[in-house]
């Protein structure tokens, strides 16, 4: 099949309807959201319209087509991810739950597994959320370091037939649920007996067993509903176990390469609002000279070479999406150069954006300094890039056999 740059007009009318819904659902939103003070009730107000995707079927649309759902191609994803996250990336982060808490389901899930923690997320009502409950509030970066390291400190111990989990997890988003008694599935990072281990908990295990320790409030992706939480004799099903004692690092890596080739199209809407803000404040305001500021050249170039970065970015998304969906070899390494070359790329152009606007970018009412709170998280969410990312990448070079022409296809 010959490579192709042009949407097809199924593509077309995708964007055509993520964005009608990102303007009419999410801008008037996130606008509610920047005016709320407080971190949980700032999370709850999106309730009402993460109903309206459920009921539009956006959430079938993360599912992929084997397990019950409507997913698309990687670039489809990617579509639907840049038009939502241009009006509220804190929704879509919070609505994507599925995409990475599922993902060891699809893979290693017996059929039994497949159909029961898959059900929730098939509904065309109501606003079922997950949880994939890696991150842990003393660091997650080494979680499966050998002793004497500690590596993952929450645990699951068999007693009976059930698993008994205890620990602390932070980060992810909707962890205690809309309501404090926890998302409809969480899978859960944990060390048993066997070692590093997935482990999924529905939410009748976990009502009553979760303690809210805190609500962060976020710079940036402030409608995220994000907290640290304590885990207490959550029980489970001895058969909750995601394939095998051990098998849980290998499963968690793998879990969040979709989520980091994402956070490349998360960039790309950053820098696209942030572009769009700077072009018309340039365009249009001299700042007490004779002529528009982007008729100096040095504001020109910096648009020149914001605008061409934006563009690398998308494509390389759109890519790397398209492989670790479709399952190309290539896809481990190409969500890798997504999540750390969109992170980076995003934080440097939208600073150079504020910098040609100047201080008056530095007011909250002012609309360009906020992407850039969006930007800031990028590079260290979804795994940080120093501590987790650039270290997988490390490993993929520096393996015997690597191919450099490999991921491009040109091997």
């Amino acid at each position: 099949m010959a490579v192709s740059f042009s949407l097809s007009p199924e593509q077309r009318r995708l964007v055509a309807i993520a964005r009608r819904f990102a303007e009419e659902e999410l801008r008037p939103l996130a606008d509610e959201v920047r005016a709320e003070p407080d971190p949980l009730r700032r999370a709850l107000l999106a309730r009402p319209t993460f109903e309206k995707a459920v009921g539009a079927g956006f959430l079938k649309g993360l599912i992929p087509v084997p397990f019950g759902g409507t997913a698309g191609s990687g670039v489809d994803a990617a579509i639907l991810v840049e038009e939502w996250a241009a009006q509220s990336p804190d929704f879509v982060i919070s609505m994507a739950g599925p995409l990475i808490a599922l993902m060891p389901v699809y893979q290693v899930g017996t059929p039994e597994q497949i159909r029961r923690f898959v059900a929730p997320f098939l509904a065309d009502s109501g606003a079922p959320v997950a949880a994939m409950a890696f991150s842990e509030p003393d660091g997650s970066v080494n979680f499966d370091a050998p002793p004497p390291a500690e590596g993952i400190r929450t645990t699951a111990v068999l007693d009976g037939d059930q698993w008994v989990v205890n620990g602390r997890k932070q980060w992810a988003s909707h962890l205690p649920g809309w309501d404090g008694d926890g998302p409809d599935v969480m899978t859960i990072v944990c060390r048993a007996p066997g070692g590093v281990s997935l482990v999924v908990a529905e939410r009748e295990h976990l009502a009553g067993h979760i303690e809210v320790e805190e609500y962060l409030d976020l710079p940036g992706l402030t409608g995220c509903l994000t907290a640290r939480i304590a885990l207490h004799d959550v029980r489970v099903p001895r058969d909750n176990l995601l394939g095998a004692e051990g098998q849980g690092g290998e499963l968690t890596r793998n879990a969040f390469f979709a989520s980091g080739a994402s956070i490349g199209t998360f960039a790309t809407a950053a820098m696209r609002q942030a572009f769009a803000v700077a072009h018309r404040f340039a365009t249009t305001q001299t700042r007490g000279g004779g002529v528009p500021i982007i008729a100096h050249q040095s504001v020109a170039d910096v648009f020149a070479d914001a605008k061409g970065r934006i563009e690398a970015v998308r494509l390389l998304s759109w890519r790397a999406l398209d492989a670790v969906l479709s399952g190309d070899p290539a896809g481990p390494e190409l969500a890798l150069h997504s999540k750390v070359f969109g992170s980076e790329t995003a934080v440097d152009v939208i600073n150079d954006l504020v910098k040609v606007v100047g201080v008056t970018a530095y007011d909250r009412a002012f609309p360009l300094v906020r992407h850039l709170n969006e930007a800031l998280a990028y590079p260290v969410i979804e795994g940080s890039n120093i501590g987790l990312r650039r270290r997988q990448l490390q490993a993929m070079l520096a393996a015997p056999g690597y191919d450099p022409l490999a991921a491009s296809g040109l091997a």
